[in-house]
């Protein structure tokens, strides 16, 4: 490999970009202590400008108690010591940048830590203090205001529990998520001028945008009515008020060429396209086409409707297969139900990964394929399959919080295998990983896959590099089969991926380019299988 080739200035490369996340916990231990860290990124740089990614999305860094795996923030201007220090980010942000490779950080608006100090000087100060006013404190209903202030149900998928939590003051806080990521109230001028300090202190760095975090629950109805009695507007979720707070957030970002993802769940199109406006967030994630089931009809009417979406506002799709919250792709496609929902994780789900891998091969090829910004979670280039994490080892709140029916998220944010030899496949040097590596992580290290050129690792390089050849057209759907997708692309670049049981005629063209597995002897497209062609 030649001298890496520094980020070019190029405006609109978001609008295209092969983005990787990074959740630094798992993807590589620099200090040997059994978490990832800061160092370990900077040591393996170089495999992600070889696999050829245009950005790294780094999960939150911050000072944090981990109670949420970082999304619970004590501070956002420190890096949590676990991973390493300030001075080193900024040295990963301009080493990434050398090496063709741009920086998105994670913001987290809707709540901080319950050790941030505005937290805690809010618990000291009292109730009704000014302290106080930076969050939503509230007296309880009921004789004594022993119960919680409204009927809102916890954001965690499958937990019951109450998203109040009563002081011994009296007073109950709000908190969507666990008791320990207490909501700010973004209706106080503090709160928002915070956060617009923040977004500067990290362009300032050379980031070259900022992911949002749960982007539409920020702001709530100040009367905090029951939702039962209060269905619209919804008192919580996708307030006409957030809009206001983006627009501003977008000044900013224009005066450092930087750029917004936000992580927006709404069922609405049109209510979904608000945020993409030109004066608002630049990207929004597709949960969408994440959530599909592997199944032709449904992914090119995701398709579709992603597409429709964006269409009026002008902004690009964005496209992903799995992130650290969401089951991995190989396991998912190798079940039964291969649609994800959060509402129907269970343990002990049978799976045939070599079904699902067969399948996430061609998945690979059909997202990289398509119009827009393409994501890639850590270690799907790998294939890795969803861990079992033995229950005492278990850490996700999400577990806890279900009363142990949910498995939770830490079987996706196991630690990557890099060295197949070495200890912890390479992860580390010393102590055990934080999340216990399956016994069978060696055979998915890097070092196995570099060697060998029908890995899903060499899949994606070489997918990721052939991926110019489609330019940035639009997509057009080919007559095909029951169960075979076809489109083409502006510059001559063709995609089929077949899901139909019968082997399917390629469409008429001068080459192939790439395949997801081996065309049969006829020269057909087996069944999960995905090709790329010259028209």
């Amino acid at each position: 490999m030649g001298q890496p080739t520094p980020a070019r200035k190029d405006p609109d490369w978001w609008r295209s970009a092969v983005i990787y996340q990074v959740y630094v916990r798992s993807f590589a231990d620099g200090d040997g202590d059994g978490t990832g860290d800061l160092a370990g990124v900077r040591a393996r740089l170089s495999y992600l400008a070889e696999l050829g990614v245009d950005a790294l999305w780094f999960t939150p860094w911050y000072l944090s108690p981990l109670k949420d795996g970082g999304y619970d923030v004590a501070d956002y201007r420190t890096i949590d010591p676990a991973f390493g220090t300030l001075a080193e980010a900024e040295k990963l942000i301009a080493e990434a940048r050398e090496s063709g490779i741009r920086t998105i950080v994670d913001i987290v608006p809707n709540h901080v830590s319950d050790q941030h100090p505005w937290f805690r000087a809010a618990l000291a100060a009292g109730p009704g203090s000014p302290e106080r006013e930076l969050f939503h404190f509230r007296p309880g209903r009921g004789p004594d205001g022993a119960l919680p202030p409204n009927d809102w149900p916890s954001q965690f998928a499958g937990s019951t529990e109450p998203v109040w939590t009563r002081l011994p003051d009296g007073d109950w806080y709000l908190h969507l998520f666990t008791p320990e990521q207490p909501d700010l109230n973004w209706a106080h001028p503090v709160v928002r001028q915070e956060h617009e300090d923040i977004l500067r202190f990290w362009f300032e760095r050379g980031v070259a945008g900022v992911r949002i975090d749960s982007a539409a629950l920020l702001a709530k109805d100040p009367d905090l009515p029951d939702l039962a009695a209060h269905p619209r507007p919804h008192p919580f979720v996708d307030r006409d008020e957030l809009h206001d707070v983006y627009r501003s957030w977008r000044r900013i970002a224009d005066e450092y060429d930087g750029v917004f993802v936000g992580e927006v769940w709404l069922p609405d199109p049109e209510r979904f396209a608000r945020y993409l406006r030109p004066d608002e967030l630049h990207t929004a994630f597709n949960f969408a086409f994440l959530a599909c089931p592997w199944d032709a009809g449904r992914l090119r009417t995701a398709i579709d409707t992603t597409l429709a979406e964006h269409a009026p506002v002008g902004a690009p799709a964005t496209w992903v297969l799995c992130n650290h919250d969401v089951t991995r792709t190989v396991t998912r496609y190798g079940r039964a139900d291969t649609a994800f929902d959060f509402a129907t994780k269970t343990f002990g789900t049978p799976t045939d990964l070599a079904l699902g891998t067969r399948r996430a091969r061609a998945a690979a090829l059909l997202s990289l394929a398509l119009p827009g910004a393409v994501y890639v979670y850590q270690g799907e280039e790998l294939g890795l399959p969803e861990a079992d994490i033995p229950p005492e080892r278990v850490q996700d709140p999400m577990y806890f919080r279900s009363g142990g029916t949910d498995p939770g998220r830490d079987g996706c944010r196991v630690p990557l295998p890099w060295e197949a030899g070495r200890p912890y496949a390479g992860f580390g040097s010393r102590a055990e990983p934080w999340l216990p590596q399956p016994a069978g992580w060696p055979a998915y290290a890097v070092d196995r896959q570099r060697r060998d050129p029908h890995s899903m690792l060499a899949l994606y390089r070489e997918a990721i590099a052939l991926r110019p050849r489609f330019g940035d057209g639009p997509l057009t759907w080919l007559p095909a089969p029951d169960g075979v997708l076809a489109f083409s692309r502006a510059d001559g670049a063709l995609c089929v991926v077949n899901l139909a049981p019968a082997p399917a005629e390629l469409p008429a063209h001068s080459g192939l380019l790439l395949t997801s597995g081996p065309l049969d002897d006829r020269g057909r497209l087996p069944q999960d299988t995905a090709a790329w062609l010259r028209a």
